[in-house]
């Protein structure tokens, strides 16, 4: 066994798993010290009990590498994969199998807890053909919105890391938010430099209904818009929250005569929207993207629950973005273009 590889599976699990920040980030931050080491010297300081003498290494993480290097899996990694091999008896098994992107996910760059490269690998790993980096927009400082600036410093690096990434390769990405008249948060010039738009409504989420039903729909008709983010804003873990108020017919119409998705936002917290609401969706004929919101690599793997509901609430395949070829989603989202197939259905 890879002790670094085991000790980000470890976290990977524990992310999937919605564990608390502190419990991944500790082996987390154990991977990254043992990969600036040379393998002889990890070896070493295994052999000599001064693994936890290093800062970033613990108890528990220096019992994973010891019994990696010793052969064995560790007990910590086969208790969770144990539990992550639990059958899933939700549904929506054909429509994952279909996918091949996401098209929302963040990083460190904003509120994100990976760099980009951890995010675009575990995606690549997954089976993705592609995924979207969609770090927030300025305005969200609380999640250190990405500046102009520094969303143009990060399309640079997203370049350099699609270098090496063949065939798999992640698009450029916003999550914009929604400002309280309907216009988005970035420079129109650089949104049109995106590969993908997603925008979401993250501010006064009480707004009256009539207010809140014209600011999404000036969103979702902006030329740049592409995704439709957890529309009602809900959160229905914890504390919950409860769905912001709009008149969906009419915001999901406007998403289907500009062409702008709605998103199935597949986190445990938000599974936005509601089925009912899903339902209209369908009956609207917009388009679907289901989304992970991933704020961490293992959250990446969250897509079968929004593929359960969309086959629960009668989604069908070919209307869903996610499950289109790289080149087939640009055309969309540049140029407005739907597959032959989409069209005619």
């Amino acid at each position: 066994m890879d002790p670094v590889t085991s000790l980000e599976r470890i976290a990977f699990l524990l992310e999937r798993s919605l564990a608390p920040t502190y419990r991944v980030r500790a082996f987390r931050t154990a991977a990254r010290v043992l990969t600036g080491m040379s393998p002889d010297e990890v070896r070493e300081r295994a052999r000599s009990g001064s693994l936890e003498s290093l800062k970033g290494i613990g108890p528990k993480t220096a019992q994973v590498v010891r019994e990696a290097l010793a052969g064995d899996v560790p007990g910590y990694l086969e208790k969770l994969e144990g539990e992550a091999d639990a059958p899933w008896t939700g549904g929506g098994t054909e429509l994952r199998a279909l996918l091949r992107g996401d098209c929302h996910l963040h990083s460190d760059w904003s509120d994100g807890g990976s760099p980009i490269e951890e995010m675009g690998r575990t995606a690549a790993g997954l089976g993705h053909d592609w995924a979207v980096l969609t770090d927030h927009s300025p305005r969200l400082t609380v999640a250190r919105g990405l500046s102009p600036e520094r969303l143009r410093q990060q399309l640079d690096v997203v370049a350099a890391l699609n270098e090496t990434w063949a065939p798999f390769r992640l698009l450029t990405g916003i999550e914009c938010d929604i400002l309280d008249d309907g216009s988005l948060d970035q420079e129109p010039e650089l949104l049109e430099r995106l590969d993908v738009v997603v925008v979401s409504v993250h501010s006064k989420l009480r707004m009256d209904a009539r207010s809140m039903t014209r600011r999404m729909v000036a969103a979702v008709r902006d030329p740049h818009a592409d995704v439709l983010g957890h529309c009602t804003g809900r959160l229905v873990t914890g504390r919950g929250r409860p769905e912001s108020e709009f008149d969906a017919d009419e915001v999901f119409a406007a998403c289907a005569e500009s062409g702008t998705a709605v998103e199935i936002n597949s986190r445990p917290e938000r599974l936005d929207p509601p089925r009912r609401l899903l339902r209209g969706a369908v009956e609207a004929g917009v388009l679907f993207s289901v989304d992970t919101d991933a704020h961490a690599p293992g959250q990446l793997d969250w897509q079968i629950l929004g593929c359960a509901r969309a086959q629960e609430c009668g989604v069908p395949a070919e209307r869903v973005v996610t499950t289109w070829p790289l080149q087939e989603l640009l055309a969309w989202s540049r140029e407005g273009r739907v597959p032959p197939r989409v069209a005619d259905a």
